[in-house]
C-alpha cells in the first residue's frame, strides 16, 4: 500500500487555499491541482509499504506523537518550488509552528530509518502543497498572478491547533487519488 504521515488541515484552511487556487487558475496555466479535500501538511512520504511495516510504523507514528506536545501553526505565504519565477510545485508556507513542525519529521526520519524507510535527499521544508505545474503553459501569467497573491495572503491570521498525526493510504482511483487514515497518533498535551 501507498502511505505517508500528515498533518490533517483545518476545514477553514482548506477553503481559503481552495479559493486561491481558483484565483490560480484563471491563468489557464498547466497545473494539477490538489483537490480541496486532499489538501494537507506532509510529515513523511513513505511510499509502499508492506503490513509487517505498517505495524512497526504505527509503533514509531506513537512515539513521535509523545515526544511532541500539541501546538498551532500559522499558513504565511504562497510561494513555489524552485522558486516563484519558474513554478514547478506551488505551495503554501507555514511559519508560526515550522521548528515544532521540523521536529516531528526529524523523529519520524530517523525513527523510520531504522526500519529500512529511506532518509528524504532533501532538507525537510513544512509547506502544503497545493498543485505541480505541468508544463510551461502561461507560466509568466501563473508566476505573477502567485507574487499577487502572496502579497494579499501574508498577513493573514489562519491559524489552526495541531493535536495528531495521521498516517494515511493513498488509493488510486480514476477521480484521482483517495486518502484512507490507517492510524492516528494523538501529540502530547498543550505546552505552556
Amino acid at each position: 500500500m501507498r502511505a505517508f504521515i500528515a498533518i490533517e488541515l483545518s476545514q477553514e484552511i482548506k477553503s481559503t487555499l481552495s479559493i486561491l487556487q481558483q484565483s490560480l487558475q484563471k491563468t489557464k496555466a498547466d497545473v494539477k491541482w490538489v483537490e480541496p479535500q486532499n489538501i494537507h501538511l506532509t510529515l513523511k512520504f513513505l511510499g509502499d509499504i508492506n503490513e509487517a511495516q505498517l505495524n512497526q510504523i504505527s509503533g514509531i507514528l506513537d512515539e513521535a506523537a509523545k515526544l511532541n506536545p500539541a501546538y498551532s501553526i500559522r499558513i504565511s505565504e504562497l510561494g513555489a518550488f524552485p522558486e516563484i519565477e519558474n513554478p514547478r510545485v506551488i505551495w503554501a508556507g507555514v511559519d508560526h509552528g515550522d521548528s515544532q513542525t521540523k521536529q516531528i519529521n526529524r523523529i519520524l526520519e530517523k525513527r523510520l530509518s531504522s526500519i529500512g524507510i529511506p532518509k528524504e535527499k532533501n532538507e525537510f521544508s513544512a509547506h502544503i502543497t497545493i498543485g505541480r505545474v505541468r508544463s510551461g503553459k502561461n507560466r509568466i501569467k501563473l508566476s505573477g498572478e502567485l507574487k499577487r497573491l502572496n502579497d494579499e495572503f501574508i498577513g493573514r491570521d489562519l491559524q489552526m491547533q495541531v493535536s495528531k498525526i495521521i498516517l494515511f493510504e493513498s488509493k488510486l482511483s480514476p477521480k484521482g487519488p483517495v486518502y484512507e487514515i490507517l492510524k492516528t497518533a494523538k501529540l502530547g498535551p498543550l505546552s505552556s
